[in-house]
């Protein structure tokens, strides 16, 4: 009877196996091959140990449960142990014991503090660069053929061209991103489709035009609107001064002096600027002191525009002489001032030379303490030598000393 009792448990065993994890089967294959063992006569010792049983509650409840009145002590049966099932064969992870490691002994310093050993890498960069595929290989380059003309009837410029090709988009710091440039009469760029800000310089002029490039072969022709400036001067009746006491200097118009800009500077005479189309103010200075001439001067598109300003001064050389024709005096100084007293120019040498406008003047001539004036009077387009005598005497120390008493 009782062992018809232990087998029926054990075939209930493996019928609820079929339905269990992997850890109830262990634990009910275990349960009821301890039972079975308890029938042999010479295990009875060890089942009186456990207790009355390793079920507490006579049924599989207290098993489920695992919470019954009187839990199994420990419970140990040479006979089971081959019977259990490995790990690895009921999907449970093995167990393993940990492991200990001596401790790694780091050398010591002459003061004892410990050093870490110094590790030799190979040379490898500071980080691996990232494989962005760049986006031109997604898009298909094509031909954007280019020209210039002044004007709209004009034929294209053969030389002397600048050509900027900027991203319509400006880069994150906010300049523009320079695409494309050329130097060439007619140059060609291969690039993608998009929006692009072309610019054309052509001397001091220059035009900016937007782009939207299809991504097809392109020919588009800039008409820049502009033409050529040449400037000269002439001294009283046609009189042709020194070409390298002549320069210009060019502005752009405006009411207001202050509003004006600079647009070329110290432009040599006969010389062809170019510039856009549109009048412009010209400064002609001869000499460096008070002789220029002002004029505005209108620009037009596709000619050569050519103007010569009139001046109405003289160059003077002065020197300082005890006779007419005698020898100058070496170390002297100069001061030349208006009839007015407005101071003109000072200098220091023996012939100071200087190109001063029409008028009257005062010179001043210094040399040893001893102070010498006269006037004179400047001619259009007469350019002489002033002289100086020592009788135009005007002051000496004695006058502004004393006895000294």
């Amino acid at each position: 009877m009782r062992e018809s009792r232990f087998r029926g448990l054990y075939r209930a065993s493996l019928a609820i196996a079929r339905r269990a994890d992997a850890r109830l089967v262990v634990r009910l294959c275990i349960a009821s091959t301890i039972a079975l063992a308890g029938l042999n006569p010479h295990s009875a010792t060890a089942q009186d140990r456990n207790g009355g049983g390793f079920f507490q509650g006579g049924g599989l409840g207290g098993l489920l449960d695992g919470d019954g009145p009187g839990k199994p002590g420990p419970y140990s049966s040479p006979s089971a142990s081959d019977i259990i099932p490995q790990a690895a064969d009921v999907g449970a992870p093995p167990i393993r014991s940990l492991r200990s490691f001596e401790p790694i002994a780091l050398p010591n310093r002459p003061d004892g503090a410990p050093v870490a050993p110094k590790i030799d890498l190979p040379g490898l960069p500071a980080y691996a660069p990232q494989s962005v595929p760049n986006q031109n290989l997604f898009r298909s380059n094509a031909t954007l053929s280019l020209s210039a003309r002044l004007s709209e009837e004009g034929e294209p410029i053969p030389n002397g061209l600048i050509w900027r090709l900027f991203a319509a988009v400006p880069s994150l710091d906010g300049r523009p991103s320079l695409v494309a440039s050329s130097e060439r009469a007619a140059p060609d760029f291969e690039v993608p489709a998009g929006s692009y800000i072309l610019h054309v310089g052509f001397g001091r002029a220059g035009t900016v035009k937007r782009i939207d490039f299809p991504g097809v072969k392109t020919r588009e022709t800039i008409t820049l609107d502009a033409g050529g400036l040449k400037l000269n001067a002439v001294v009283g009746d046609d009189e042709k001064p020194a070409a390298s006491r002549l320069t210009f200097d060019i502005y752009t118009d405006a009411k207001a002096e202050a509003d004006r800009q600079l647009v070329a500077s110290d432009v040599p005479p006969e010389k062809v600027v170019r510039l856009n189309s549109g009048t412009y103010h010209v400064v002609s200075n001869y000499g460096s002191v008070n002789a220029l001439v002002r004029a505005e001067i209108r620009v037009e598109a596709g000619k050569l525009t050519e103007a010569t300003l009139t001046h109405r001064a003289a160059l003077l050389t002065m020197k300082l002489v005890r006779e007419h024709g005698g020898e100058a005096i070496a170390d002297t100084a100069w001061t030349i001032t208006t009839a007015s007293g407005d101071l003109v120019r000072e200098s220091v040498g023996a012939f100071p030379s200087m190109v001063l406008a029409e008028g009257d003047y005062v010179i001043v001539a210094k040399n040893n303490d001893r102070v010498y004036q006269r006037g004179f009077k400047v001619e259009a387009g007469e350019d002489t030598d002033v002289e100086v005598l020592t009788s135009d005497l005007i002051s000496t120390p004695d006058q502004f000393g004393g006895s000294g008493d």
